[in-house]
C-alpha cells in the first residue's frame, strides 16, 4: 500500500511539473524582441496605423483595446475574432457581444497590409491586436507597457465561446470575478481592466434598464441626463459616453464616477456596490498612478492568455481569412 501511494504521489508531481513547465515555456516563448531581426520596423508600422485611426476618431482607441480584450477571452489571444464568416467558420464577429459593437477590424487589416509589404508572412494578426491596444492606450493619455510578442494566429473561431466567455454589460460581480478567474485573471485585474471604460461609448439598449430602474445604486441627476438620449422605447443605438467627465481620456475618473453612482453600465456600477471590489475602486479613484500601473500589468496578463506559439497556428496573410 505504501508503494502504491508513493508511486501515485510521484505521478501527480510529474504531471503537475509538466503542466507548469508547459505554461512557463508558453509564456517564455513570447518576447518583446521577437521581431527585432525578422521585422525590425513592425512596431512603428503598427503605431502609424493606430495613430492615424485615433487621430481621425478618438473613440477608436477604446474600440481597439476592446477588440484585443474580446479576442483574448475566446480561445486565447489568437486573432480568432478577426476571422470572417465562411462555409466552415462561424465568425465571432456575429456573436452578441461583438455584433454591431466591435469595431476596428479595418485598422488591424491596414496595419497588416503595410507589414506584408516589408515583412511578408512574419507578423501575426494576434500580435498586431496586442500592440494596437497598447498604442491606443498611450494615444488617449493612458499608460504604456512592454508588449510581449510571438503569438501566432488561429485557423478557427468559436462563436459559441464568444457568446459565453466574454463578460456582459448586465453581469453581476460574482460572474465577472469568476469569468476573469477562468482566464487566470485576479479580482484586482477585473477592476483595473474595467477602467478601460474610462473611454468609449455604449448603446442605449445596454444601459436603458439601469437608468429607468429607480434603484438606489444610480444617481438621479445622472439618470435624468442619460434619459434625454435614451428613451424607454426605440433609439436603441443612441450612444452615451461610458465616462461623461473625461470621455476621451483614459484616466481614473471612471472610478470616481462609480463612487458617485454614475456608472453607465450595470457591470460597471457593481464594482462599487458594497462588495469585495469597493476598496479597489476607492484606491484607484484616489491614486491615478496606481490605476495606471495596475492597468498596464493587467493588460500584459491579458495578452498572456493561451497564445499559440512555435508550430501551433499560422501567420495569416490577411487577418480576416485563413491563408
Amino acid at each position: 500500500m505504501m508503494s502504491i501511494s508513493n508511486n501515485s504521489f510521484a505521478t501527480i508531481v510529474v504531471i503537475f511539473s509538466l503542466v507548469l513547465l508547459s505554461s512557463m515555456q508558453c509564456r517564455a516563448q513570447l518576447s518583446s524582441t521577437f521581431y527585432d531581426r525578422t521585422c525590425p520596423n513592425a512596431l512603428n508600422t503598427i503605431r502609424t496605423s493606430v495613430e492615424q485611426a485615433v487621430s481621425n476618431e478618438r473613440r477608436m482607441a477604446a474600440s481597439l483595446i476592446r477588440l484585443h480584450f474580446h479576442d483574448c477571452f475566446v480561445q486565447g489571444c489568437d486573432a480568432s475574432i478577426l476571422l470572417d464568416e465562411t462555409p466552415t467558420i462561424v465568425s465571432e464577429k456575429t456573436a452578441l457581444p461583438n455584433l454591431g459593437s466591435a469595431r476596428g477590424y479595418d485598422i488591424i487589416e491596414d496595419a497588416k497590409r503595410e507589414l506584408e509589404k516589408t515583412c511578408p508572412g512574419v507578423v501575426s494578426c494576434a500580435d498586431i491586436l496586442a500592440v494596437a491596444a497598447r498604442d491606443a492606450s498611450t494615444l488617449v493619455g493612458g499608460p504604456s507597457w512592454t508588449v510581449k510578442l510571438g503569438r501566432r494566429d488561429s485557423t478557427t473561431a468559436s462563436h459559441p465561446l464568444a457568446e459565453i466567455d466574454i463578460p456582459g454589460p448586465f453581469d453581476p460581480l460574482d460572474r465577472l470575478i469568476s469569468g476573469f478567474a477562468n482566464k487566470g485573471l485576479s479580482t484586482r485585474d477585473v477592476v483595473a481592466l474595467s477602467g478601460a471604460h474610462s473611454i468609449g461609448q455604449a448603446q442605449c439598449f445596454l444601459f436603458r434598464d439601469r437608468i429607468y430602474s429607480n434603484e438606489t445604486d444610480i444617481d438621479d441627476g445622472f439618470a435624468s441626463i442619460r434619459k434625454r438620449q435614451c428613451p424607454q422605447e426605440d433609439q436603441n443605438g443612441n450612444l452615451a459616453p461610458l465616462d461623461s467627465v473625461t470621455p476621451n481620456q483614459l484616466d481614473n475618473n471612471y472610478f470616481k464616477n462609480l463612487i458617485q453612482r454614475k456608472g453607465l453600465l450595470q457591470s460597471d456600477q457593481v464594482l462599487f456596490s458594497g462588495g469585495s471590489t469597493d476598496s479597489i475602486v476607492s484606491e484607484y479613484s484616489n491614486n491615478s498612478h496606481t490605476f495606471a500601473s495596475d492597468f498596464a500589468a493587467a493588460m500584459i496578463r491579458l495578452g498572456d492568455i493561451s497564445p499559440l506559439t512555435n508550430q501551433s497556428g499560422i501567420i495569416r496573410t490577411v487577418c480576416g481569412s485563413i491563408n
